[in-house]
């Protein structure tokens, strides 16, 4: 998963304690996340209204199979509280859900074909209070857990106010943000990152600044999606990081601003807005965020450097402190057009724009084998990274004339994104140690990435409870890096071979896949294949190196949900899974200076991993959820450190020859009292791997590990509630790395001053635990490093809504350009 040299971020920790309506809490319901509709429709018909009497209009009602909570149907009630679902046959529960109420679900039932009738099914306000005759409503719980994913709440949470999309998934179960920001789940690394269906085409730092530049304030709900179907790219072994942004769904005009203030060492503050316009056929919306962020990174290295024979040959002390200033403008636009009664059009463009100057004092000792001193240096190190992204969707969504078995549906999307990436690096060094020397390193990149994609999906329920999802997609990617470095000789700038150099890469693939789901009372079985055509090639101008690569693979996908009982649920899922190397990250051979002596680079020999993935999941009386599982991958690539030529360390990729995963996790939602909602997880994980590195290098000696999280929401009356976040991740051998334990705790309060008007105040990292310290072993070198940041920030928010209150049903916009925007990665 974890550390791959250097960087940053942190995990929430803490060991929560209850005091009263202070204590550790985490909440858990289910969530629908698709369509399912086979067989001879039956009504479902019933009320819903509120616990302290009247109908509820607008209430989004959704039909889920009981086996696994998925969504059937979702309709809304109208101005009686009526509402009318429509599934074959079978055993469904139904859940209520409304701003300002918590959701509510039915006991499970078996829907006769002539259709049933069911009681009045009522909501509780949550958090209400008057203020003037208005009420005013606190959020939704937080956390909601589904057989294959965890769905994470974060619109209106207090925790989320004036933060980051990557200090939201720092606290989000089972996710750690390791060494070069590189995100894990359960412990393993290789995820697909999507943010409203489309794939993020970075990793590392990069995928790291473009999360601090989402605000929080834009994000719906984020899922974890563990176990994805044969719809989805094969690509992401580790799973799917699914970020949904919000989308106003009232009638009307109407929107939202918000501004907030952080202060840790530096300050942080974010503002913006949103407008959303729908009527009868159409849907405007837009939204727009500025970020103005500045923090710190104090990166500290110990090495020790050994020749053949294991004997101490030098040693050296490395102290990088730099001050980053992030900069960015985010916004998307568009509109979603109903063209008839059974066809949807769908527009929408977005960018982010990011400039981060950073300037950083490195220090450096070099020592022989008894620590006395023999070099000293002193560097000042200027970089600047600009990225402006642009994208672009257009969707189309057909439903079909609905027959005896259901509601065929088509649907097709294309999407085209450019991402730039832009970096001026410029390294003085001053040597005072044996004798005064200085160098002057100026480096000029500029990335350019583009990606074309198209999609289509086709749904078709069919005979017998079946269930038939098929579609094809093609992509291709061009990505086009040049760098040139300059060393300064005497005043004199010349071209420094070593460093300069152009790198293409081109990639196309060409997928399918067909999936047939058959369900009938207390079982579901889903059988699914995709297939995945790949062709790369890669060139690099100096050397005129090249390499080229055609692969077909196939990617099966399987799932069977068994109702064992009324408490009692089974679920057993096998799927086969791929990793590509990212495009500008691990393949790309350019230099990225870390100091002086110390940079990073991507390796064009690197090959895909591919992973077989199984998990055995117990669900107990719909909350508390077991699960064992166990991942083999073939060819997995690493984060190493190697010596170069010139004695450099650079932090680089590699495959070693297989890695094994078990794990065991564990998922209790509870609800003590009316006021509090408690969730606790826990994944308990040992990996070891197999083969070596060129240089003879094995990796680490396996352990167990463990992460720990847990969140509370208490309601306190009047309007006020207050959430309670902590992570812990128990120390950790991956690969050749020792990582030490390392977690944060969290703490948030959130007071409605009125029915669109809210105020929050948090503090992350109360106790400064989230430092991150790693030791990585190599056969010539042996590197301690500690990495710290401003992490431990408080911030108030303040949010104002405006517009209808009215809520009506929208459409859920997918895209095509998911897997290679994940891979497109660059490190800075």
């Amino acid at each position: 998963m974890l550390l791959h040299n250097q960087l940053i971020v942190s995990m929430p920790f803490a060991l929560p304690s209850s005091l009263g309506r202070l204590g550790l809490l985490a909440s858990v319901v289910l969530l629908p996340v698709s369509l399912f509709a086979q067989g001879q429709s039956a009504p479902v018909r019933g009320l819903v209204r509120a616990a302290s009497g009247g109908p509820l209009e607008y209430v989004s009602l959704t039909l889920h199979r009981a086996t696994d909570s998925v969504a059937v149907k979702t309709e809304f009630s109208d101005s009686q509280g009526a509402y009318l679902l429509l599934a074959p046959p079978g055993r469904y529960v139904v859940s209520g859900a409304l701003v300002g109420y918590g959701r509510t679900w039915t006991q499970a039932f078996e829907l006769p074909a002539e259709g049933l009738s069911l009681p009045a099914l009522e909501l509780a306000a949550t958090a209400a209070t008057s203020l003037k005759g208005v009420t005013v409503t606190a959020q939704k719980e937080q956390f909601e857990r589904l057989p294959d994913r965890t769905v994470v709440n974060v619109e209106g949470t207090p925790l989320s106010a004036g933060n980051t999309m990557l200090d939201v998934l720092g606290r989000a179960p089972g996710v750690t943000v390791g060494g070069n920001d590189n995100l894990a789940l359960r412990g393993k690394s290789g995820l697909l990152i999507l943010v409203d269906g489309k794939r993020v085409p970075l990793i590392g730092t990069e995928l790291a600044d473009y999360l601090r530049a989402l605000p929080a304030e834009q994000v719906r709900s984020v899922e974890l999606i563990t176990n994805p179907p044969a719809k989805y790219d094969a690509q992401g072994g580790a799973g799917i990081i699914a970020i949904n942004l919000k989308k106003d769904q009232r009638l009307g005009t109407n929107g939202s601003v918000n501004t907030s203030y952080g202060r840790g060492q530096y300050g942080k503050f974010t503002s913006g807005f949103s407008l959303n316009h729908r009527q009868k056929n159409i849907n405007l919306f837009a939204t727009y965020s500025y970020a103005d962020r500045q923090s710190f990174q104090r990166l500290n290295f110990s090495r020790t450097y050994f020749q053949d024979g294991g004997q101490v040959r030098s040693r050296s002390l490395l102290y990088n402190d730099t001050r980053g200033h992030l900069q960015s403008h985010t916004w998307r636009t568009g509109f979603d057009y109903t063209l008839s009664k059974n066809t949807q059009l769908g527009v929408a463009v977005s960018g982010l724009s990011s400039r981060v100057p950073s300037q950083g004092a490195n220090t450096g000792q070099f020592l022989d084998p008894a620590w006395v001193p023999t070099t000293h240096f002193t560097s000042d190190n200027y970089r600047n990274l600009r990225t402006p992204n642009q994208t672009a969707n257009l969707s189309v969504r057909h439903r079909f004339t609905p027959d005896s078995l259901g509601t065929p549906e088509l649907s097709a999307d294309f999407d085209y994104g450019h991402y730039g990436t832009y970096r001026d690096l410029d390294l003085f060094t001053s040597y005072d140690l044996p004798s005064v020397l200085k160098t002057r390193l100026i480096g000029d990149q500029n990335g350019q990435l583009s990606i074309w994609s198209g999609k289509a999906d086709y749904i078709r329920p069919l005979r017998h409870h079946l269930r038939l999802e098929a579609g094809v997609k093609i992509s291709r990617v061009n990505s086009d890096n040049d760098v040139l470095f300059l060393q300064d000789k005497d005043g004199t700038l010349v071209v420094d071979p070593r460093s300069t150099n152009q790198f293409h890469y081109d990639e196309d693939i060409r997928a399918g896949y067909a999936t047939l789901s058959h369900t009938r009372p207390g079982l579901t079985l889903t059988a699914g294949l995709r297939g995945e055509q790949t062709a790369v090639e890669g060139r690099q101008t100096v050397g005129n190196a090249s390499f080229t690569r055609n692969y077909f693979q196939l990617f099966p996908n399987l799932s069977l949900e068994r109702t064992l009982s009324p408490a009692h649920t089974l679920s057993l899922t096998f799927s086969r899974r791929i990793d590509r190397p990212t495009y500008n990250a691990q393949l790309n051979p350019f230099r990225s200076y870390i100091d002086a002596v110390s940079y990073r680079s991507g390796n064009p020999n690197l090959w895909p991993q591919t992973s077989l993935v199984a998990e055995l999941t117990h669900t107990f009386k719909q909350k508390l959820v077991t699960g064992m599982s166990y991942t083999r991958t073939s060819r997995p690539i690493v984060g190493v450190s190697r010596l170069d030529a010139d004695g450099l360390v650079v932090a680089t990729f590699e495959n070693l020859s297989a890695q094994h995963y078990y794990a065991f996790t564990f998922t209790a939602p509870l609800k003590p009292t009316k006021w509090l909602n408690l969730y606790a997880n826990a994944e308990v994980f040992y990996i070891y791997f197999d083969g070596q590195l060129t240089d003879g290098s094995r990796p680490a000696a396996a352990r167990p590990a463990a992460i720990f999280s847990s969140n509370a929401s208490v309601t306190l009356g009047k309007g006020w509630t207050l959430d309670l976040n902590g992570n812990y991740h128990t120390p950790e051998r991956y690969a050749f790395e020792r990582v030490k334990s390392f977690g944060q705790l969290a703490a948030g309060v959130q007071k409605g001053l009125g029915s669109h008007t809210s105020l929050r105040f948090n503090v992350t990292d109360i106790f400064y635990t989230a430092p991150l310290r790693s030791t990585a072993t190599y056969v010539p070198l042996q590197e301690t490093f500690r990495n710290r940041q401003d992490s431990r920030v408080a911030t108030l928010a303040f949010n104002y809504r405006f517009g209808n209150d009215k809520v009506a049903p929208s459409r859920k916009r997918a895209t095509s350009a998911e897997d290679e925007k994940r891979r497109a990665g660059n490190v800075q």
